[in-house]
């Protein structure tokens, strides 16, 4: 009862809301899982499946709760971990994964009004890249964080088939984007879920016209009794100059995308660049010392055979020179023979003519 009281109330707000801020529309649906908090206290309900040595559930099983939701996937150590699906008693199911009883991976998730989201999910939160559908047809496709659109991301209006595509924050248009219609766009900037600042409509007529959004005071925003009024600023179209343009073909359109993600990587291929350049620095450096080594080592054996050469000249000249010294001595000896025999010729001599005169 508790429950169906509180979204009764929850519907109530939103179309009062509704009612007194007419151009607010297109509003991500507010019946999410504020109202369906999955059964995180002890299991005390039916239970059928796999238990470890502790008793706890462990593995696949199934399970009925005691808030009347049920459960039927894999547990670990007594918590929901892995591939499930959890149904709640109003309608609305889970179909994913669990860590530590909390949604987180991917999974889709059918709310009881029929809006569906289908993405990321951490720590039981739409966090990462998901689509969600909503009750009246449109669309979001893109960046979440903290169960918000937040990143960049293309939201569609299925009534009229508009299309914003650029930046979000905490869920509102922030930063830079495009608004699609059916003949012409809106190209600028977005504060507060708003345009402001410069910017220009681009016509498929063949011109564009630039101007700038400026915000003027409209009528105070009543937000009950407890809290006063706020001022509520409407953006008003200041025109200015129109131009010609050139028509952009589908490819063009794509080639202008790829330059928006080369400038927001620019800064990265920089440092790949100087990195690359460094190293390559010092692969010169370590190639100019390696080759000054093979240099050195090549001085150096030329030297080494050198020196051999010399060595091997001086050894080759030190046996000639023992030659020569042997060949002089040898000459020495023969003069020193030949003269004793001059001697002993000339005593022969003298002999033979003192027996002649004898005789």
């Amino acid at each position: 009862m508790y429950i169906q009281y509180r979204q009764a109330k929850r519907r109530l707000c939103v179309c009062l809301f509704s009612l007194k801020s007419p151009h607010k529309t297109n509003k991500m649906s507010e019946i999410g899982s504020e109202d369906m908090d999955e059964e995180q206290g002890p299991y005390l309900g039916e239970y059928e499946g796999g238990r470890n040595e502790n008793d706890e559930r462990h593995g696949k099983g199934k399970a009925t709760l005691p808030n009347g939701d049920t459960y039927e996937g894999m547990y670990d150590c007594g918590k929901r971990h892995g591939q499930g699906v959890y149904r709640f008693k109003n309608g609305a199911r889970y179909i994913g994964e669990y860590i530590k009883n909390k949604k987180h991976g991917q999974g889709t998730f059918i709310y009881p009004d029929g809006s569906k989201y289908e993405g990321s999910w951490v720590d039981d939160q739409r966090c990462g890249f998901g689509k969600y559908t909503y009750v009246n047809g449109d669309s979001y496709e893109g960046d979440w964080n903290n169960h918000v659109r937040h990143g960049r991301g293309t939201y569609t209006y299925n009534a009229t088939g508009t299309k914003y595509v650029g930046r979000w924050q905490n869920g509102k248009r922030e930063g830079h984007g495009e608004l699609i219609h059916a003949n012409h766009k809106y190209v600028g900037v977005f504060r507060d879920d708003k345009p402001s600042g410069k910017g220009k409509y681009v016509f498929d007529i063949g011109c564009e016209q630039h101007g700038e959004y400026i915000g003027v005071e409209g009528d105070k925003e009543d937000k009950g009794e407890d809290e006063e009024p706020s001022t509520n600023i409407i953006p008003k179209w200041k025109a200015g100059q129109v131009t010609a343009i050139h028509l952009q073909t589908e490819e063009e359109v794509d080639d202008t995308n790829e330059n928006k993600e080369g400038e927001t990587t620019e800064g990265e291929q920089q440092e790949q660049t100087g990195e690359t350049q460094g190293e390559q620095q010092q692969a010169g450096e370590t190639q100019g010392e390696q080759e000054k080594s093979e240099t050195q080592g090549e001085e150096k054996t030329e030297n080494q055979e050198e020196t051999t050469d010399e060595q091997k000249t001086e050894e080759a000249e030190k046996p000639a020179e023992g030659e020569q010294a042997g060949e002089t001595q040898e000459e020495g000896n023969q003069e020193q023979s030949e003269e004793p025999t001059q001697e002993e010729s000339g005593g022969n001599q003298e002999q033979a003519e003192t027996e002649e005169q004898a005789e």
